[in-house]
This record gives structure tokens, C-alpha cells and sequence, in this order.
């Protein structure tokens, strides 16, 4: 089966360029069927995308922008968005135009479309995939999921620590692994939480006794919540002029893996805001059934079921 990847990814591989190179070249590509990336210079009056395929001009009429453009389910701006990026088209036809140049018709949306049928619709609940972020809401992450497939990742999957924007976590065009948290016929939604560990797989990098980088994430009246990682958070007790969302040191007084809770002193505080970080993943492919976060002893117990959705 075709590596249905995320829009962009294919652009720097070694074929890519070489069935740009020339127009020979391209024909191949055309009579083989093959997905192929180049960028988007410009969208005419008429939302036709014009791209720069190298060896000719490419030529995407409107209502091969985008599936659901001719359908009318999804606006002009999912092509005329397109503008400046990459993407993704199978050449449809090469002929000759009104000034006797060869000119490449292509198609997005039958790359797209041969994406959902042949990978998206593939997907259960559990899958774990790779993704690519493409736009950030306050209620959650866009990302694409194969050749400008777009799924979204709702704020509450993204970590156990919450955050408050998803920019806290994610940069657009970030390269990221998902898991399907459900799919209703070709629209799904994405997690995330579960493949950044359980929290003893985070608790193991700390020990009592150490000062640590934190993030301060809520203050409540009996404490503010630090955030170690993504996954793991921490009590410390409440201390003038704390803010949500500035950086903290903040020293590890006792863990308790029983309560599933970490006690912090905070030393300091920090104005300058916490630079999203690569997450680190404790499961990078594969399929999950179930992910039990909590410890096997705890008096709480969090799990999430993926049989279930």
C-alpha cells in the first residue's frame, strides 16, 4: 500500500524531485498513478492553484483543490490557503498551452481521496500514526494525517497536564505521533496523552531531594499545580505573586506513588515563558487497547479504553 503521508513529507524526499526533474519524467509519474508534492505559487481569480513543478507549470483547477470543494461541504479557503505551502496531486494530464508550453493538470483531491479510501477508512480506534500540525485553535490541535487529511486533537487529549492553549504543547508544522481516540466514518480525532508514558514511567526521572525545572500550570486555594512533564505534575505550596504559564524551580520534597501525587517547594520563578519541547514518546507505533496512566496500587485508578469509542 501507498505511505499515505502527512502533506509536506514527501517534498524532500530523493524521488520527489526526480520525477520533477523532466517532463519525461513526470509522464512516468502520471501513467504510474504516483502522488507527488511541489508548491502552490499562487491561486488565480477563479481559486485555480498554480504550482511550480520545476520542469513545467502545474495547474489544479478549483474543484480539484480539495475534497468537498465540489461537493460544496468545504470552503474556497482550503485552497486558497494553499498558497506558499507544499502539496500533494497526482498529474491528471499533461497538454499544451495556449502558448504552445506543456502544462501538467493535477489533482489534490484525488490524492486525497485515494488517501481516505485506501488508509483513512483503514483506521480503528487505538492505531498510532504520524502527524503533522497545521493550525491551532484554543479548543484544540489540526493536524494532518496523509495528504492534507485533517484530523482534530481536542485540548483535554493533548497532555495530562493541562494547558490552557495548545500552543503551550504544539508549533505549526510540527512533525507529531497520534493515536486514533475514535472515527466516525472518514472524521476522526486524535490523542496524544497516552503515548507520553504513564505517570510512573514520568515520576522515575525524579527522586526526593532534587531541584527541577517546572511549569506552573493552576492555583488553587490550597496549592499551585507544577508541571514536570506533559504527563506529570506536582502540589506546591501557594507563594506570592505566582502566574499561570511562567516557568518555576521547584524542589521535590516527597513522591507517592500510591496517591499518585509529587509534594514541591517552589524556590523560584521565572518571567520569560516555557518554549514548547519536542515530546518524548514512550510509544511511538503500534496499536493500544487499553493505557492504565495510573500506578497498579493507587487509590485512583485512570485508564483510558480505546475498544471502547
Amino acid at each position: 500500500m501507498t505511505a499515505y503521508l502527512p502533506e509536506g513529507k514527501r517534498f524532500c524526499t530523493v524521488h520527489n524531485p526526480e520525477m520533477l526533474r523532466t517532463p519525461q519524467k513526470l509522464k512516468e509519474a502520471m501513467e504510474r498513478g504516483e502522488i507527488l508534492e511541489a508548491k502552490a505559487v499562487m491561486c488565480d481569480s477563479e481559486h485555480n492553484l498554480i504550482v511550480d513543478l520545476g520542469c513545467m507549470r502545474g495547474f489544479v483547477p478549483r474543484e480539484e483543490g480539495a475534497v468537498g470543494i465540489r461537493e460544496g461541504t468545504v470552503r474556497d479557503i482550503a485552497v486558497i490557503s494553499r498558497v506558499g505551502r507544499v502539496i500533494c496531486f497526482v498529474v491528471s494530464d499533461i497538454v499544451t498551452d495556449a502558448a504552445g508550453r506543456e502544462l501538467a493538470i493535477l489533482s489534490r483531491a484525488k490524492a486525497q481521496r485515494r488517501c481516505i479510501e485506501e488508509y483513512v477508512n483503514t483506521l480503528h480506534a487505538g492505531d498510532v500514526i504520524k502527524a503533522r500540525v497545521t493550525h491551532l485553535e484554543p479548543f484544540g490541535a489540526f493536524c494532518d494525517i496523509g495528504c492534507g487529511v485533517v484530523a482534530l486533537m481536542p485540548i483535554d487529549t493533548i497532555s495530562v497536564s493541562r494547558i490552557e492553549h495548545p500552543d503551550e504543547r504544539f508549533v505549526v508544522g510540527q512533525d507529531i505521533t497520534a493515536v486514533i481516540k475514535s472515527r466516525v466514518g472518514t472524521r476522526i480525532t486524535l490523542s496524544h496523552k497516552e503515548l507520553l508514558g504513564t505517570w510512573e514511567e514520568n515520576a522515575a526521572d525524579f527522586s526526593v531531594g532534587e531541584t527541577v525545572a517546572g511549569v506552573i500550570r493552576s492555583i488553587e486555594n490550597y496549592g499551585a499545580f507544577v508541571e514536570l512533564t506533559p504527563n506529570l505534575a506536582g502540589l506546591a505550596e501557594l507563594r506570592d505573586h505566582l502566574r499561570v504559564g511562567t516557568a518555576a524551580s521547584v524542589y521535590i520534597k516527597s513522591i507517592i506513588p500510591r496517591r499518585m501525587k509529587i509534594k514541591l517547594i517552589i524556590i523560584d520563578t521565572f518571567d520569560q515563558p516555557p518554549i514548547p519541547a519536542q515530546p518524548r514518546y514512550y510509544i511511538t507505533g503500534g496499536h493500544i487497547d487499553r493505557f492504565v496512566y495510573s500506578p497498579a496500587d493507587c487509590e485512583k485508578t485512570i485508564i483510558t479504553d480505546f475498544l471502547e469509542q
